[in-house]
């Protein structure tokens, strides 16, 4: 225990909760063997401390620690990044360069988001860990490493396996020792230490009075769902900090910032991730869902500044005679340009929109707003780059 005391000081881990503690043990018990780790765990609870851990209480410690993003590379040039390629060997590769494996060599390589790589990358990565071989792209030659891999995800692997997305043998050799690393729903007693930590670090980074919650406020964020876990508490934290003049924190002022979007209870998954695809298509229901609320809201303001809002309290259901009438009432207050798109409204016939059409607008709308950046809008609709290459794909997208 005294070790894990001490590696929670060196890496500024907090919390106490069993289940912590449990998955920080498993991690130095293991730390001094070369054994393969898998660490599973929900997207924002912190799993890459744990590669971290590993390495630092290893023989390796003095060698390369080496992370690498699998869901972040190309498709195209994922074997590239991670086995090198030699001159030549495709369009753009004007020098021979040495691959993440080759640059570990002797140290520990993180491969986080493992469940992204695609297939055939899954194969090299098989090779590697059965025999510490592998081979640059476009080269014949055979070359050693001597690395420890600890792997990532917060994927449901076992699913993926039954969809034919990963590997049953590449899991097995991943997961020789698997870790779970707890969601933050699940270690309540953590949540208002981590809360006033992220405060007070906000309140000496810009000099101002922390903020405190009172007991209701507490209780409330001990019993709030955390769907992206540390990561959106902190951002709590954060705006909370940066936004309230109020110091003293009340359920009142807390809940402004605990919305149903961010905190809508998902089930949990043993040992994997409960942002699988059902629960993707579920968060990209809600934004819709939200979205739609606030462009409800704009167009009531517009039409009250039309002076037509009182009036259109009382308009008849679409598409009726009486509702032809009270439009045609409110449109002498609008400019031509307002008639003509108000009649092209109101002849428009609605149409009942499907699931995939709501996914398809709220990925739209997203890549709008980041200006077509994959990237940007993965990370705002709670997905990886290529779980949202997938959907584009899969939803005829065309950007």
């Amino acid at each position: 225990m005294a070790d894990v005391v001490s590696i929670k000081q060196r890496f500024g881990i907090i919390g106490n909760s069993e289940l912590l503690n449990r998955a920080l043990e498993i991690a130095l018990r293991v730390a001094p063997t070369d054994l393969t780790v898998l660490v599973t765990g929900e997207s924002g609870v912190g799993k890459e401390f744990f590669p971290q851990v590993i390495h630092s209480a290893s023989a390796r410690k003095h060698n390369k620690y080496v992370a690498v993003n699998c869901g972040a590379i190309p498709e195209g040039t994922i074997d590239s990044e991670l086995f090198g390629h030699e001159k030549g060997a495709f369009t753009g590769a004007v020098d021979s360069r040495k691959g993440y494996f080759e640059e570990a060599d002797g140290g520990t390589i993180f491969l986080d988001e493992v469940g992204e790589l695609p297939l055939s990358t899954q194969v090299r990565l098989l090779r590697v860990l059965q025999t510490g071989e592998f081979i640059r792209v476009g080269s014949a030659r055979v070359q050693k490493t001597n690395v420890r891999v600890v792997a990532a995800t917060n994927n449901n692997l076992q699913r993926a396996i039954r969809e034919g997305r990963f590997r049953e043998d590449l899991y097995y050799r991943l997961a020789t020792v698997p870790i779970s690393v707890p969601a933050l729903r699940e270690r309540p007693e953590d949540i208002y230490m981590l809360f006033r930590k992220f405060a007070s670090d906000v309140a000496t980074r810009y000099r101002m009075p922390s903020i405190a919650l009172d007991a209701a406020a507490r209780n409330m964020l001990e019993h709030y769902s955390w769907r992206g876990n540390i990561r959106q508490l902190k951002n709590v934290a954060e705006q909370i900090s940066a936004i309230e003049s109020e110091r003293n924190i009340t359920p009142q002022i807390l809940e402004r910032y605990l919305t149903p979007e961010q905190g809508m209870s998902m089930p949990s998954v043993a040992g994997a991730s409960s942002f699988d695809d059902m629960n993707t298509e579920r968060e990209l229901l809600y934004k819709v869902l939200f979205e739609m609320r606030a462009d409800i809201n704009e167009v009531k303001q517009i039409l009250y500044r039309m002076g037509g809002y009182n009036a259109m309290q009382h308009v008849q259901p679409m598409g009726s005679e009486a509702h032809h009438h009270e439009v045609a009432a409110l449109l002498p207050h609008a400019s031509t340009g307002e008639v003509e798109y108000a009649e092209e409204i109101v002849d428009e016939e609605p149409q009942p929109a499907t699931k995939a059409d709501m996914q398809k607008e709220q990925i739209l709308r997203a890549l709008r707003r980041h200006n077509g950046s994959r990237r940007a809008a993965a990370a705002e609709l709670f997905m990886s780059e290529r779980t949202l290459y997938r959907r584009i794909k899969e939803l005829g997208i065309e950007e």
